[in-house]
């Protein structure tokens, strides 16, 4: 991960009136090039990090616009860097076992995603910012 990366994360804790502690830089580590992951992975996939600092962690970040909650099925939330500090992409949601994968569209298809999420928004009176799109279905491990 560049250090522009983690300068943009201490300036959004400060903002936030929070400090880039140790323990956070390790979150950022660890969910950087990975899938949107739950708590239990996000802490086996390194050496220990205590649950309950790790959540108190991963709250404090999401808070800072450092951290994106994915919402997906059942009950294991999952956490993913948020995407200005990653790159722009969706997610395929298996309804089944909740797993949870990261695609790009391809640029002709994200356009036209562009151009029909400013039409919806402009009918509603909306002001855009960005769009998310997950799709919701059964992975080849369920089917």
């Amino acid at each position: 991960m560049t250090t522009e990366v983690h300068d943009v994360v201490a300036t959004r804790l400060a903002d936030a009136g929070q400090r880039y502690t140790d323990s956070r830089r390790e979150l950022v580590e660890r969910l950087r090039g990975s899938g949107p992951v739950t708590l239990p992975e996000l802490l086996e996939s390194g050496p220990r990090l205590p649950q309950s600092s790790a959540y108190r962690n991963l709250t404090v970040l999401e808070e800072a616009g450092v951290v994106h909650r994915v919402h997906a099925t059942g009950d294991a939330a999952r956490f993913e860097l948020a995407e200005d500090l990653t790159e722009h992409h969706h997610h395929l949601i298996c309804s089944s076992c909740g797993a949870v994968e990261d695609f790009t569209a391809p640029p002709k298809l994200e356009r036209s995603l562009d151009r029909a999420a400013d039409v919806i928004a402009a009918d509603s009176g909306f002001t855009l910012q960005r769009h998310r799109l997950d799709l919701i279905g059964t992975c080849a491990g369920c089917s």
